[in-house]
């Protein structure tokens, strides 16, 4: 019973190492131009799609052909609302930095930075993970 396509679950991964790097450039720059491109490489992981996002693209190209095939498969939806939830959080810290609320942009990068870490280092995505609790604990649907 899937909620979406079936993905690579090496892309999210490498995905999260390049989003991982990026955000730890943002922290010890503070340079919110940066950040505000990492909020659309989110933005479109999040409501376009895995397989139109930039980084989405360039592990189809340059690195899964290195790796090989897989028949492990992961279900996309809990992923999107993933990028969704670092979307928030790049948004926010994009907007502080900008502003010139230098603790906001911090912070939120730092979270977006953690959450990202987390998946890059220990394969555990923090956002699917929300995404599998509030569907669990959300009420059924009626069914038509």
């Amino acid at each position: 019973m899937s909620a979406g396509p079936a993905v690579d679950p090496r892309g999210p991964r490498f995905a999260a190492i390049l989003t991982t790097i990026v955000l730890a450039v943002v922290l010890v720059t503070q340079w919110w131009p940066l950040l505000a491109i990492q909020t659309v490489v989110f933005a479109i992981g999040a409501f376009v799609g895995l397989k139109p996002a930039p980084y989405s693209i360039v592990y189809r190209t340059l690195v899964a052909p290195r790796l090989g095939p897989t028949d492990e498969r992961e279900d996309a939806a809990p992923l999107r609302f993933a990028q969704a939830v670092g979307f928030v959080f790049a948004l926010v810290g994009t907007v502080g930095f900008a502003v010139g609320i230098t603790p906001l942009g911090i912070v939120a990068t730092a979270f977006a930075l953690f959450a990202a870490f987390l998946n890059a280092a220990f394969d555990f995505c923090l956002g699917c993970e929300m995404f599998l609790l509030i569907k669990r604990f959300s009420p059924a649907r009626a069914s038509s």
